[in-house]
C-alpha cells in the first residue's frame, strides 16, 4: 500500500494540475466528502470530481504547506488561492484497504484579526 502521505500529496498535485483522471484514480468509488462549515456532502467518485470541476469555475491554485500521514489517515494544510485571495484549508483524509481515499473532511477557517483583549498575551508573527 502507498503511504497516506503519498496519496494525499498526489491528490493535491492532481487537483492543482486539473488532472481529473489522476485525481479520480485516488478516490474510492464510494468516497464521501464533507464540508462541516457549510454542511455540504458529496457522495461517490463521479459526483466528487464533478463538484471540483464545476463547483469552482474560476482560476484557482493550491499550495501544500504540510501533509502528515500515518496508517490509513492523513491531514493536510494548504493555501487555496482564488479570486478573493488566499485562505488556509485543513483537510482530513481516510483511506481504504486498497489505499484509495474513502472520506474527506474539509475545513476552511476564515482568518480574523487578533482581538484587542488578547493582544497583550501574545507575540505576533
Amino acid at each position: 500500500m502507498t503511504s497516506a502521505h503519498e496519496v494525499v500529496a498526489a491528490y493535491w498535485a492532481a487537483a492543482e494540475a486539473r488532472d481529473w483522471d489522476a485525481f479520480g484514480a485516488l478516490l474510492a468509488d464510494d468516497v464521501v466528502y464533507r464540508g462541516p462549515q457549510t454542511r455540504e456532502q458529496v457522495r461517490g467518485r463521479d459526483a466528487y470530481i464533478r463538484f471540483n470541476v464545476e463547483g469552482f469555475p474560476y482560476d484557482w491554485h493550491v499550495a501544500v504547506r504540510r501533509i502528515v500521514g500515518e496508517g490509513r489517515h492523513a491531514a493536510s494544510w494548504i493555501d487555496f488561492t482564488g479570486p478573493e485571495g488566499t485562505q488556509p484549508g485543513l483537510c482530513f483524509f481516510e483511506l481504504g484497504d486498497d489505499g484509495r481515499i474513502t472520506r474527506i473532511t474539509d475545513f476552511w477557517p476564515d482568518p480574523y484579526e487578533l482581538p484587542a483583549s488578547r493582544a497583550h498575551l501574545v507575540e505576533r508573527y
